[in-house]
């Protein structure tokens, strides 16, 4: 049995599940895609080719080995994307939570039944289908869980809007020991730049009491400064607009001391050597044209 056990983002990592590239199937048509990135990309014809995606994931694949990481990846479904795993699930304390995605994307979950089918099943907990919520905006800090939301009334008319009020307060109710403290993010339909698809697009933790954070990604300013606060000013590296669209706060913690970054981010992997990490730069500038990167792709099972 895996004893599960997620407390927060940084901790030493044991075992996780990582997405794949194989088979990723053809180039989506504009109307088959749900983010505008990726709409973006298809239409300059600079779409990720899966060659190159692969490539990618298997670099992220090989600093897990160096930690000595257990990787799990999903079963293959033929022409399919199954790079970000972090949308189908998440663990909480012990418990695995299955999301409840756009309904296409079920067949995600299948591919990874076999792990699940190895978690105790009274800590899989599947929501109620009013219930939205995804991995990318839930994180654990402390006696925090963060969530990011969509609290605008046309919320049913964005496909980018992934977690509503209705998932906040089912993990209130599943864990009311804890702080569940939700961020209302900015979403656009149509401009990449200014679409904060899941919170970790705008805001992550990093080590023990530091984070990186885009302003302009919450649509209250009260919850961009509740993080100052909670954090400290000199403890959050502010990302650009245009930081922002590259998934510069979508790394992933191995370690409390050590990162994950795609090589291109010059700036934030300075700061982060600056600030005592250890920085294993990756390329993931390709999976990164479908609005994800290397917190999306990843499924964290146990940490330390």
């Amino acid at each position: 049995m895996l004893e599960l056990n997620i407390n927060n983002e940084t901790s030493r990592l044991q075992a996780v599940v990582l997405g794949s590239a194989i088979s990723n199937g053809p180039i989506p048509t504009k109307d088959e895609v749900y983010d505008p990135k990726s709409l973006e990309h298809i239409m300059a014809g600079t779409y990720p080719q899966e060659p190159a995606m692969v490539l990618e994931m298997e670099a992220f694949n090989q600093v897990f080995l160096k930690y000595g990481v257990t990787v799990f990846r999903p079963e293959l479904i033929a022409n399919y994307n199954q790079i970000f795993t972090r949308d189908i699930g998440f663990v909480i304390g012990d418990t695995f939570i299955k999301s409840n995605i756009l309904p296409d994307r079920e067949r995600e979950l299948d591919a990874i039944q076999y792990i699940i089918d190895q978690i105790n099943p009274k800590k899989v907990v599947r929501p109620p289908a009013e219930v939205h919520i995804e991995g990318g905006d839930v994180m654990l800090w402390k006696d925090y869980i963060f969530i990011g939301t969509y609290k605008g009334s046309d919320y049913k008319d964005y496909i980018t809007a992934r977690t509503n009020l209705e998932g906040v307060q089912f993990i209130k109710n599943l864990f009311p020991n804890k702080i569940v403290k939700e961020f209302d993010l900015i979403k656009s339909k149509i401009e990449a730049r200014d679409n904060a698809l899941h919170l970790d697009c705008c805001f992550q933790p990093v080590g023990d009491n530091k984070g990186i954070i885009y302003k302009r990604g919450f649509r209250e300013e009260a919850d961009y400064l509740f993080l100052v606060n909670l954090f400290g000013a000199a403890n959050l590296f502010h990302i650009t607009r245009k930081e922002m669209y590259h998934m510069n706060s979508n790394v992933f913690s191995i370690d409390s001391n050590v990162v994950v970054s795609e090589k291109k981010f010059t700036r934030l992997n300075k700061w982060l050597r600056a600030n005592g990490f250890t920085v294993e730069e990756i390329p993931y500038a390709e999976i990164a044209k479908q609005e994800g990167l290397l917190r999306c792709s990843t499924l964290p099972l146990i940490r330390k």
